[in-house]
């Protein structure tokens, strides 16, 4: 039934706007993947073959967009106090222990988890970061599995120099033979990958430019991941993060740069400059690093800017850790408007990075766009005569999510994802965690 080839059609909803706004009564009606009418509720009639949806005055919004994530790696080492509390080099050692002891079978389960879970949480595109062996499977095996529960994903694999030249560069030939296989799917895109510049020699992010260039596919990565990516960087090239990235043709309208905690402004103008997309996670700042908080750098030049989970929490975790962040920027004079900000980070910002991706307009409930959609257990209260409802972003974060529609097509119905069984993926998930831990000893 989530496959149904007719129209779909939400009656009585309250429609979402990123202003703050909403229009309530109205009726969208979605066929082939796409938005192809919305207005008044009295002017749509339910049509034989249609499949509708009573809102009953719920809400309806864009699906969010997880900008940078780690599906697989974010369930492995779950970021329990000890395990934050370690430097950030053994964290990354301790990291690539266990990513290289996850099979393909793991991959796939744990990968199905996590999007069946997004989807429940109104996520309806992930932009993934994976780190595992055998990269050319558990590429395929997430591409299998985003497609079985229906949601939209870009992956890639998160290469690095530090197993030398030679593995890099099958890891690198793995992950663009799955791009460039992958460069017009419909649901799941392919990406180039690499981990971070204090991981990556300058032969391994050239060609990693070049092959990006060539195959017209994006770029995925953390920048300026800490302090430690900061030091190395310069003791080894000579040059910090931003610049060196820079030199070597990796900022641009393809890159999508995860995490960005140690930027100064003139970087941040730098990539403003260069059309990079930036995804924060602002939970991230406050509780894996020391140092700076280079948020109100970001936030004072970058546009494009949305928020990763980086696998760990929920898009509405991030957006409470962007409000405590973005209030202390304010009260120091710096950043006039917190809620537009806020929405722009949850809503418009992402909404830019999908349309880049996937080439219809997004991230609005109007025509034209495209058919990624989340129906809220929220009847949101408004002003009668502006239709503004305060703190719309708010409610979103808070509310349950009733149903959650991908390209069209209707993925969780009323809380429950359709044609799987939840609690089976969170079993099999388990099942491949205690597969992973047991082979690294991780309870010795």
């Amino acid at each position: 039934m989530s496959d149904m080839e007719g129209r779909l059609l939400l009656k009585n909803c309250a429609v979402f706007r990123a202003d703050g706004r909403v229009r309530r009564g109205m009726a969208v009606v979605v066929e082939g993947g796409v938005i192809r009418r919305v207005a008044p509720d009295a002017h749509v009639p339910v049509l034989p073959g249609d499949w509708e949806v009573a809102c009953r005055g719920r809400l309806v919004a864009p699906g969010l967009v997880d900008s940078h994530s780690h599906l697989v790696n974010g369930q492995l080492l779950p970021p329990n106090g000890q395990f934050l509390l370690l430097p950030p080099r053994e964290r990354l050692e301790r990291m690539r222990r266990v990513a290289r002891l996850v099979s393909t079978e793991d991959v796939e389960a744990l990968t199905r988890f996590a999007a069946a879970r997004a989807l429940r949480d109104g996520v309806t595109l992930v932009v993934e970061h994976l780190a595992c062996s055998d990269v050319a499977g558990g590429l395929a095996a997430q591409a299998r599995a985003a497609e079985s529960v229906g949601l939209r994903l870009v992956t890639s694999h998160a290469t690095h120099s530090m197993d030398g030249a030679t593995q890099a560069d099958a890891w690198l030939d793995a992950n663009a033979d799955f791009a460039r296989r992958h460069a017009k799917h419909r649901m799941v895109r392919g990406a180039l990958g690499f981990h971070a510049s204090y991981t990556c020699e300058d032969a391994l992010l050239s060609r990693i430019s070049r092959l990006s260039a060539e195959l017209d596919v994006p770029t995925v990565f953390h920048l300026a991941e800490n302090e430690d990516d900061l030091s190395t960087t310069y003791a080894r090239h000579g040059q910090r993060v931003v610049p060196r990235l820079d030199s070597l043709g990796l900022l641009g309208p393809r890159a999508i740069a995860g995490y960005a905690r140690a930027l100064d402004s003139a970087e941040a103008t730098r990539l403003e400059q260069t059309e990079t997309f930036v995804s924060l996670a602002a939970r991230g700042v406050r509780t894996l690093e020391r140092g700076t908080d280079p948020m109100e750098a970001i936030l004072l030049r970058l546009h494009l800017l949305g928020l990763g989970t980086g696998g760990h929490g929920t898009l509405q975790d991030e957006l409470l850790a962007a409000l405590v962040g973005v209030l202390r920027i304010s009260r120091a004079g710096h950043l006039p408007d917190v809620d537009s900000t806020l929405a722009h980070l949850l809503v418009s910002g992402p909404a830019e990075l999908c349309t880049r991706l996937f080439g219809l307009p997004s991230g609005t409930v109007e025509e034209g766009s495209l058919a990624d959609l989340v129906v809220y257990d929220s009847i949101p209260a408004a002003d009668p005569e502006t239709g503004y409802s305060p703190y719309l972003i708010g409610q979103l974060a808070r509310s349950p999510v009733a149903w959650t529609i991908v390209d069209g097509r209707v993925r969780v119905r009323e809380g429950q994802l359709l044609g799987t069984d939840y609690v089976d993926l969170s079993l099999a998930a388990t099942e491949a965690l205690e597969r992973v831990w047991s082979r690294a000893r991780l309870g010795s």
